[in-house]
């Protein structure tokens, strides 16, 4: 029996880059996933890839996570066709060059509309259902720029400090609940938004280092509740 089997799993941002390789490596292990993006053609392809892997319990809804009703559609889409959603990925995200200097205040609201309020919308979505079973695992996706800013990053730096504190704050809203929360701060992936960005002479990750990681925390015994990972290459 394949470690997911029976688990239905949520990942926005799944049309590309980290979202797509967490979604290869659950849907890998059985589970029932749902692609969120924006991109329908993306989101298809995907789809098909993972169908050719041997896994046909695939779901893509078109999503704007930064839309509260596009959110709540995803979530009534994912149960209609899975019955509940076991686990939830907040793994959409935008990563702009726009330091507090250059005056981008619209690259700022893109970057705060997504990487934060995106993931708050999701956590409020799915949280009523999994209390209600007393069991569920929402796992954000956040960086090591959260606690590592350049002058560049400064925004998106701050973006991603909220989303770990988001994570921090909700661990213990949610003690004794059942419902689990993984914050997970990825350095640099190799992805094509990371694709101009020197990193030093170190190897960039895999997306599948980071599917490894969610795996990792979603099959811990239901009393284990991994807060934290931070992964970097070696």
């Amino acid at each position: 029996m394949k470690k997911l089997e029976n688990i239905t799993a949520v990942i926005t941002g799944a049309s590309s880059g980290i979202g797509e390789g967490i979604a290869k490596g659950l849907a890998l292990e059985g589970a029932n996933v749902v692609l969120a993006a924006r991109s329908v053609d993306k989101l298809a392809q995907i789809k098909r890839e993972i169908n050719e892997q041997g896994n046909e319990n695939v779901l893509t809804v078109q999503t704007d996570v930064s839309i509260q009703q596009d959110i709540d559609n995803l979530v009534k889409k994912a149960e209609a066709a899975f019955n509940h959603i076991d686990v939830l990925v907040n793994n959409a995200g935008q990563m702009l060059t726009a330091p507090v200097l250059s005056g981008k205040v619209d690259e700022w609201e893109q970057m705060i509309d997504v990487n934060i309020k995106g993931l708050l919308y999701g956590i409020h979505s799915v949280l009523p259902a999994m209390l209600n079973r007393s069991s569920g695992h929402i796992i954000n996706i956040a960086s090591v720029s959260s606690f590592e800013v350049t002058k560049s990053s400064t925004v998106y730096s701050a973006t991603k400090s909220a989303v770990q504190a988001i994570s921090t704050g909700l661990e213990k809203e949610l003690a004794r609940t059942g419902v689990r929360i993984t914050n997970i701060s990825p350095g640099m992936v190799d992805t094509r938004a990371s694709g101009d960005i020197p990193n030093s002479d170190r190897k960039k990750l895999e997306t599948s280092d980071i599917a490894h990681a969610v795996i990792y925390a979603i099959t811990q015994p239901p009393y284990v509740n991994v807060n934290e990972i931070t992964i970097r290459p070696v």
